[in-house]
């Protein structure tokens, strides 16, 4: 068995491998000062509760964007599982080319993600990662990526508004019955929401535009791309686990078990 570990800005999420098989994954909060035997038991812990015997897994495969995190995470491998991490990084080999101007900018989990995109779905694609930021990566038919866009997460957006306001109250984040808003709460849902699809359709659409092809797939992943994806046509697929799948195939590409 693997374990598969995305480390992000807001959470890290865990998943286990069978061979192709996804036995499970959790989700906890990213915290820097956590300490090695925190992860380890924690993790342990949720294993146990899933009935898998954490001794069967015999490889660990961890990309990161939170290195103040790295050095518990890993320890965390080596004392509780007696295994050395795989970390997504320069030289680690993955099957697509970084070809924009900086490639070491790159964050680890845009290299995940348009991995498991270009694998499971082929190119030409923009693949679409609702996180603490949102990002837009555009992948060609050859498997290189040339481009992208970051714009600030929907959960960074309704933060600014409570925080930096004096009387705007912390909201959920979901769609309103309307977008005409009857009260404060709804008029924030709406302009988060409504004004996050508008911004989800407004880029895909210039994407297109720009690279002159109207075919180009869209997949979604992340923890609201639910929410955007059950509401706009811009996004052809919405894959949840497509960042532990991408961990997954970049193992294989690199680790024989």
């Amino acid at each position: 068995m693997v374990l598969v570990v995305d480390i992000g800005n807001t959470n890290i999420v865990a998943g286990v491998f069978k061979g192709d098989e996804i036995l499970g994954s959790w989700r906890m909060v990213t915290r820097s000062e956590k300490t090695s035997d925190e992860y380890g038991i924690f993790l342990l812990n949720l294993l146990a509760y899933n009935k898998i015997n954490y001794k069967q897994i015999k490889s660990v495969i961890v990309s990161s964007v939170v290195p103040d995190v790295m050095h518990s995470f890993e320890n965390t491998m080596r004392r509780y599982f007696n295994i050395e991490p795989l970390v997504v990084g320069p030289g680690i080999k993955t099957g697509i080319t970084i070809a924009n101007s900086n490639p070491r900018e790159v964050g680890a989990d845009r290299i995940v993600g348009i991995v498991a995109a270009y694998e499971q779905y082929g190119g030409p694609l923009i693949v679409i990662d609702f996180g603490t930021a949102t990002t837009y990566d555009v992948v060609n038919e050859k498997g290189e990526f040339k481009y992208g866009v970051t714009s600030p997460g929907i959960v960074i957006s309704s933060e600014a508004l409570w925080t930096k306001t004096a009387q705007l109250p912390k909201i959920e984040i979901k769609k309103p019955v309307s977008i005409l808003g009857t009260s404060t709460i709804t008029s924030m849902q709406a302009g988060l929401v409504y004004g996050y699809i508008g911004q989800v359709e407004y880029i895909v659409k210039k994407i297109k535009e720009e690279l002159k092809n109207e075919n180009i797939k869209v997949v979604a992943t992340g923890g609201l791309g639910r929410l955007m994806s059950d509401e706009t046509n811009a996004i052809d697929i919405y894959d949840p686990q497509l960042l532990l799948k991408g961990l997954k195939i970049i193992h294989d590409k690199n680790i024989d078990i």
